[in-house]
């Protein structure tokens, strides 16, 4: 099966109808058959970026991100105490980016897990290299 990893960009959008990509994404995540993956540290990340779970439609936008993640429909893969210690070693060789320690968390997974392609919105992905200098195969949005 297709294994794509998706970060924080991608998830927020699909949840914010303002997003100049929301119909984009929520197109692609109802079409896809491939199994998309993120880190727990993107998912609280969304969370926090989405708002206050005091206003119903924030809770409901959570709670629907909670559920896709329990059901596997995204899979939120732990990071292992080796892979604290590569995204170390990438905060200090990406220094001189905005430090963004859930993009890190995507390029420590994608090593460990050997997935390539990355469906993002950050440019950054496209600095961002893997083991053996290997960069991402972005997937892009219809």
């Amino acid at each position: 099966m297709r294994r794509i990893l998706v970060d924080s960009g991608i998830l927020l959008s699909y949840y914010q109808r303002k997003e100049p990509l929301h119909q984009a994404v929520v197109a692609f995540f109802d079409q896809t058959a491939a199994q998309l993956i993120t880190s727990p540290i993107c998912i609280a990340e969304v969370l926090w970026l989405l708002g206050d779970p005091g206003d119903s439609r924030v809770l409901a936008a959570q709670n629907h991100l909670l559920g896709a993640v329990s059901r596997g429909g995204i899979e939120a893969v732990h990071l292992l105490p080796d892979d604290y210690a590569r995204i170390a070693e990438l905060n200090e060789r990406y220094a001189d980016l905005p430090g963004d320690f859930a993009d890190l968390t995507l390029v420590a997974l994608s090593e460990r897990l050997d997935v390539k392609e990355i469906l993002s919105l950050d440019g950054d992905f496209d600095i961002y290299r893997r083991v053996r200098r290997e960069p991402f195969a972005r997937v892009m949005l219809a």
